[in-house]
């Protein structure tokens, strides 16, 4: 298996791709590299329904494996509403809408310049 070095802008924006081809909603991509100590870019998405979350994070995690990047670490569960994929420099997360309006992290991270935003 040949392995290929992404950038971190490219694990985002597959982030971004796979999120919207599984029909997530409210896909953002956030700049935080002046703003922030531990990533470099956001991925934030919002899904209907638990098993949309668990489509979403299977193929992100898929999609990045056939290029040669693993997640550093997971959190959250499917019942929970939200799960985290940390690929060190990028931060992705897959929220069901309602937990997405309660943690606001879109606000938290308002500084961060959008690269890319779908509704």
């Amino acid at each position: 298996m040949e392995v290929w070095l992404l950038e971190a802008i490219d694990i985002a924006r597959k982030a971004v791709e796979v999120a919207g081809d599984k029909q997530a909603q409210d896909i953002v991509l956030l700049d935080a590299r002046g703003i922030c100590s531990f990533a470099d870019y956001f991925v934030m998405c919002s899904v209907q329904s638990s098993r949309q979350i668990k489509a979403i994070y299977d193929e992100i995690v898929h999609s990045l494996k056939k290029e040669g990047v693993l997640p550093h670490h997971c959190e959250g569960t499917v019942d929970s509403g939200w799960l985290l994929l940390d690929y060190g420099e990028v931060i992705v997360h897959i929220f069901a809408t309602i937990e997405r309006d309660y943690y606001q992290l879109d606000e938290l991270w308002s500084q961060a310049g959008p690269v890319v935003r779908i509704q």
